[in-house]
C-alpha cells in the first residue's frame, strides 16, 4: 500500500550489513521518496523532502561547525535521514550532530566499511520505482473494482464499507449536522468524541486524518474522512480517498436521478394537489408513502419560469430540479416539482418552524441566483414568483393561483430580483386588480395629463422632478442631490408643478395619490412592451 520505503527497511538491504545507526533511532520509521548523493555543504535549495542522503563528508571533513550546519539544513529541509561513509573524509561524528539528531529524530547511519554509493542508488530508486508501478496498478485495480460494485449495489454504504476495509482505516461520512455514518461502528459513546477527534485533527493537518467533499452539482452534499489508527497516511491513501468520494458522488447522483424520474411519474396526484382537489388526510397519507415520519408545517408554491440555452433546444430539467433540490433542501424544505405549462412548479414544504421560512427561502434563492445558469445544462436562466405561505397542505391551489400572479406581477413591475414573493407585491397587486375591472390609463391621466403634455410639448423633465421630491419626502436638497441640479433649478420646477398639479400637490392625500399614479404609469409601460413582444 505505501509508495515509498522507510529507512528500518532499507537498511535490511545488501551494502547495509556494516553500518551503525548512532542517532535518531526512534525516526527509522521515516519514509524515503529519493536517494541523493551529496558532498557539498549547501544544499538547502537542492531538496524537495523525505531523501535520504549519502556522503563520504567531502564538503565539511572534520569540521564540526560545518557537519552542524549541514544536518540542520536537512533538517529544516524534512530529508529522511544521513548516511556517512567513515574513515575517508570523516572520522568521527560530533556529539552536537548526535544531540541535534536525536532531539528531532532524525537518523544517522554510519557506514564503517567503503560502499558503493552508485549500487545502493541503483537498489533503492529500483525498489522505489517498482513501488511506484505497484501503486498505480493497486489504485486501478481498486477503480475497477468500484465500477463494477456500481452497477451492481443499491446503497452508497458497499462504497464506504470496501474503503474501510481495502485500507484498514476508520471510515466516517458525514451527509449533515447530525447523520453521521461510522464504518466500522464504534462502541458506544465513542461515536461523538470520535468525530471530533476527528475533525480537530483534519483542521491541524494532522498526518492521520484525511477528508473530502463529496461534491454534486456545485454544492457539498456530504464529507467523507478517514482515519488511520496507528500510521502515517500516504498518498495512495489519499488517492484512495478520493476514488471513493467520486465513486459515491456517482452513486448519490444516479439515485436522486433515480427519485426524481419517479417524482416525475407523479405529475397527475401533483396536478390534482395544485388544483385542490386533495384533502389533508389524503395529502398526510401520500406523504407518508414517500418518506415515513415526513411532517410538514405548511407549505409555499414557487412558480419558475426558465429559458432553453438555445433557441428550439429541448429542455431536459431533471439535473436543474436536482440541483435546485440540493439548494433547497439545506435550508430545510422538502421539494415537490412538476412542470406545467412550459413552467417548472415547485412546492416547497416546510420541515422546520414557519416563523423563518421566507428569510430561509431568500437565502436559497440567492444561493440559485449566484450559479446561474450552472443549474442545468439545457437552461440558461430563470425566474420566480413565489406565492402565499400556506398552513394548511389542502390550501395549495391558493399559493400556486397567487405565485402565478406573482410571476407575471414581476415581469411587469418590471423589478430586478430573480424571485419575487407575493406578498411583497403590495401596490402592483393593487393595480393589476384595478386594471382588470377599470381603465388605468384613463385614472392616471386625470392625475399626471398635465405634467406629461408638459413635457412632451417643452422637452422638460417635470415628471421626473416629481417623482425624486415625492422619493424624497419633499426634502429640496436631497432632491437636488438625486438628479444633479443646482437649488434655482429645481424651485423653478417645483413653481411648475404647482402651477400644473396645484400648490397643494404635496399634503397628505394628493401627494399619496399622485404617488400611486407615478407608480400606475411605470406598471402600464411595462405592460405596453410585454404586449409589442407578444405581437
Amino acid at each position: 500500500m505505501k509508495s515509498y520505503i522507510s529507512i528500518e527497511e532499507i537498511v535490511k538491504r545488501k551494502h547495509f550489513d556494516h553500518i551503525e545507526v548512532v542517532a535518531g533511532a526512534l525516526g527509522l520509521d521515516r519514509l524515503v521518496k529519493w536517494v541523493h548523493v551529496v558532498e557539498v555543504v549547501q544544499i538547502k535549495n537542492l531538496l524537495r523532502g523525505h531523501e535520504l542522503i549519502l556522503t563520504t563528508g567531502l564538503g565539511f571533513k572534520d569540521d564540526p561547525s560545518l557537519f552542524v550546519q549541514f544536518v540542520k539544513q536537512l533538517i529544516d529541509c524534512e530529508a529522511a535521514g544521513l548516511c556517512i561513509e567513515i574513515g575517508t573524509n570523516t572520522s568521527t561524528i560530533p556529539p552536537d550532530v548526535i544531540e541535534i539528531a536525536n532531539t528531532h529524530q532524525f537518523p544517522i547511519i554510519v557506514f564503517n566499511q567503503e560502499v558503493p554509493f552508485v549500487e545502493i542508488t541503483q537498489d533503492i530508486h529500483s525498489t522505489l520505482i517498482n513501488k511506484q508501478y505497484q501503486v498505480i496498478s493497486d489504485l486501478e485495480h481498486y477503480s475497477q473494482q468500484l465500477n463494477k460494485k456500481l452497477l451492481e449495489i443499491s446503497e452508497y454504504d458497499e462504497i464506504l464499507t470496501f474503503c474501510q476495509m481495502y485500507l484498514d482505516v476508520q471510515v466516517v461520512a458525514r451527509f449533515n449536522e447530525k447523520d453521521l455514518k461510522f464504518y466500522p461502528e464504534p462502541p458506544k459513546g465513542r461515536r461523538g468524541q470520535l468525530y471530533k477527534l476527528a475533525e480537530e485533527a483534519a483542521m491541524d493537518k494532522q498526518p492521520k486524518v484525511a477528508k473530502q467533499p463529496v461534491m454534486l452539482l456545485g454544492n457539498q452534499y456530504a464529507e467523507v474522512m478517514i482515519i488511520s489508527k496507528d500510521r502515517d497516511l500516504t498518498e495512495y491513501d489519499f488517492l484512495i480517498l478520493d476514488r471513493t468520494v467520486t465513486a459515491l458522488a456517482q452513486q448519490l447522483l444516479r439515485t436522486m436521478y433515480v427519485e426524481e424520474r419517479k417524482n416525475a411519474e407523479e405529475s397527475q396526484w401533483m396536478l390534482d394537489w395544485l388544483e385542490g382537489s386533495h384533502r389533508e388526510a389524503v395529502i398526510d397519507e401520500h406523504l407518508a408513502s414517500l418518506e415515513p415520519g415526513l411532517k410538514l408545517n405548511g407549505a409555499v408554491v414557487c412558480v419558475c419560469k426558465y429559458q432553453p440555452a438555445r433557441h428550439g433546444a429541448d429542455t431536459d430539467c431533471t439535473y436543474l430540479k436536482l440541483w435546485i433540490r440540493t439548494v433547497f433542501e439545506q435550508y430545510g424544505f422538502h421539494l415537490f416539482t412538476i412542470d406545467v405549462r412550459q413552467d417548472l412548479v415547485l412546492v416547497l414544504g416546510n420541515k422546520r418552524a414557519g416563523d423563518d421560512w421566507k428569510e430561509r427561502a431568500k437565502e436559497a434563492f440567492e444561493r440559485v441566483r449566484a450559479q446561474e445558469g450552472t443549474g442545468g445544462k439545457s437552461v440558461s436562466s430563470y425566474r420566480f414568483g413565489v406565492g402565499k405561505y400556506i398552513y394548511q397542505l389542502e390550501d395549495v391551489n391558493v399559493s400556486y393561483k397567487t405565485a402565478r400572479e406573482a410571476l407575471l406581477l414581476t415581469n411587469r413591475a418590471h423589478h430586478k430580483e430573480m424571485s419575487m414573493f407575493y406578498d411583497d407585491l403590495h401596490l402592483y397587486r393593487i393595480l393589476s386588480v384595478i386594471h382588470q375591472h377599470a381603465n388605468l390609463d384613463e385614472i392616471v391621466s386625470d392625475y399626471l395629463a398635465p405634467v406629461i403634455e408638459y413635457d412632451k410639448r417643452y422637452n422638460g423633465q417635470l415628471l421626473e422632478t416629481l417623482k425624486a421630491y415625492l422619493t424624497c419626502s419633499g426634502s429640496k436638497q436631497e432632491t437636488a442631490k438625486r438628479l444633479f441640479i443646482v437649488r434655482q433649478t429645481l424651485y423653478h420646477r417645483i413653481e411648475k408643478l404647482e402651477k400644473l398639479l396645484g400648490s397643494d400637490f404635496m399634503e397628505a392625500e394628493k401627494r399619496l395619490a399622485l404617488e400611486f399614479m407615478l407608480l400606475a404609469k411605470d406598471y402600464l409601460n411595462v405592460e405596453e412592451q410585454l404586449q409589442k413582444r407578444t405581437v
